[in-house]
């Protein structure tokens, strides 16, 4: 006979959360718009957005109609973008709680998208269990030499506007070569999200996280 103590309740779950951060202009979300399209009829995805005055990405988010509006998120930090990803994640695990009970406990993946970034900003471990660092070309090549947390330490790291690098002098052999030296092994995916090449690796590695 099977008693009320010998049944087990299997345990939502939770969402891995990966963070998506990078300099202002460098096409965060425009990777999350490509990630979501390419992944939404695969696993069920919710997205936190933070901006410092707005909800502007999220609404843009929105917009697209490529989720449902209850699957998205936006964050206002009021401040510095870094330091609501890195020192005080009250604001975005509260979004996250959120996000997670309007969508029912169904999510496979929430992509926490912080602010214009600089080049020291880093997720808490407390808020993502992966990070992806977006860079682009236009900055010029010498970014992967300069270093930061963000580049050195992020667990994916996308060199994003390819296409660009012609027009602005940009020597995607060096970049590749600094980044190596800058990573060792980390992930490193050159891409133009723009008309989205390297999606397709992206959403690879991705899943890979998910397993």
């Amino acid at each position: 006979m099977t008693t009320t103590d010998d049944m087990t309740t299997t345990a939502t779950k939770r969402a891995v959360r990966i963070g998506v951060g990078g300099p202002v202009g460098s096409g965060k979300t425009m990777l999350v718009r490509r990630i979501i399209e390419a992944l939404q009829s695969t696993i069920r995805i919710g997205v936190v957005t933070n901006d410092i005055y707005t909800k502007e990405d999220a609404e843009f988010l929105t917009k697209l109609g490529i989720l449902p509006q209850s699957h998205i998120l936006g964050v206002e930090t009021g401040g510095c973008p870094h330091s609501a990803i890195r020192d005080d994640v009250s604001m975005n695990l509260a979004a996250i709680d959120e996000l997670t009970h309007q969508c029912g406990d169904e999510l496979d993946l929430i992509l926490v998208e912080s602010g214009g970034d600089n080049l020291t900003a880093m997720f808490s471990p407390d808020l993502a269990d992966k990070t992806i660092y977006v860079i682009d070309v236009a900055q010029g090549d010498k970014i992967p030499r300069k270093g930061g947390p963000g580049l050195t330490y992020s667990d994916l790291l996308i060199i994003n506007k390819i296409s660009l690098a012609p027009f602005v002098g940009a020597n995607l052999n060096v970049m590749e070569r600094d980044a190596k030296a800058l990573r060792g092994d980390g992930s490193t995916i050159f891409s133009d999200l723009g008309d989205g090449r390297g999606i397709e690796e992206i959403s690879r590695w991705i899943l890979e996280q998910l397993n």
